[in-house]
């Protein structure tokens, strides 16, 4: 329990001194504009990037995780990149984190909007230009159809923003941590994952475009042990493993037509769920 405490502690530490700079600086976002707000993004950035590199001294000296990583080579600090992958558990987020910190350009993953009112955290994440998303239940929409497609309407204000700054965009496509539950509430095909939600993803893809350098798939596993956060941090968790694969979208998916209904976004719909088949089979042998 010591262990625990004393590396929540560390972390929250290293959270709360990495946030406050972000946010007293971040008003310098609104008092520049072109290349200088560009370099503005950047510092914020390079503060955040601060914050992944202290955890990860944290986690390497206080735990005996073993970290079984492959897949995250050729990228480069100032591309512009989409990540998707699978949902366990909150340490998924420290993980990602850990994988591209230093090969990639600082990661921004979909956020619920409800953090965006965390203390510290969450006014940092927005001055990072986090995507901060709206989840509105069917019967809420019934009542409301014009909040529908607010979150997709976020997501290409969002990477509008990313055409002129390096960038990870970070999305977990299930929309939710995975839990048996959830699992056959869902009624999911698949063993080990949850239905993939495309809208993000498809806005994404297609409001970067040409200006992506690339797209990965994340696999992440946890083989020796049911992880939770506390599991983590106790150092109760063996063994991580993540497998990532560089993906080739096809060019027509670079266009709109992904984001409304039609036969473009019926085949990116299969293109993504193959994807998920082909996950759920690497989870298995895992």
């Amino acid at each position: 329990m010591v262990r625990g405490l004393t590396t929540i502690a560390l972390v929250l530490l290293s959270t709360a001194w990495s946030g406050l700079l972000i946010v007293v600086f971040s008003p310098l976002k609104f008092a520049t504009s072109g290349r200088m707000r560009t370099r503005v993004m950047l510092f914020l950035a390079s503060l955040a990037d601060a914050w992944v590199e202290r955890n990860d001294r944290v986690f390497d000296r206080m735990l005996t995780t073993e970290w079984d990583v492959t897949g995250n080579e050729g990228l480069r600090l100032d591309g512009r990149y989409l990540v998707i992958s699978n949902h366990i558990s909150w340490v998924d987020i420290f993980a990602i984190f850990r994988v591209f910190h230093d090969r990639s350009a600082f990661v921004r993953f979909f956020m619920k909007q409800v953090l965006k009112w965390w203390p510290i955290v969450g006014q940092a994440c927005d001055a990072l230009d986090f995507p901060f998303m709206k989840r509105y239940t069917s019967e809420y929409l019934e009542k409301h159809p014009e909040k529908r497609g607010e979150d997709l309407a976020t997501t290409r204000r969002a990477c509008g923003r990313y055409r002129h700054l390096p960038v990870t965009v970070m999305n977990f496509a299930e929309g939710t941590r995975f839990t048996r539950e959830k699992h056959e509430n869902q009624s999911s095909p698949y063993r080990h994952l949850l239905r993939p939600r495309i809208g993000g993803i498809g806005f994404a893809l297609a409001s970067l475009g040409d200006h992506l350098d690339g797209m990965f798939d994340v696999t992440l596993a946890y083989p020796d042990h049911d992880v939770t956060l506390w599991a983590f941090v106790t150092n109760r968790v063996p063994r991580i493993v993540v497998r990532c694969r560089r993906l080739e979208p096809p060019p027509e998916f670079y266009d709109e037509a992904i984001t409304r209904p039609g036969p473009e976004r019926e085949r990116f719909k299969q293109w993504i769920e193959g994807i998920w088949r082909e996950k759920d089979a690497l989870l298995d042998e895992m």
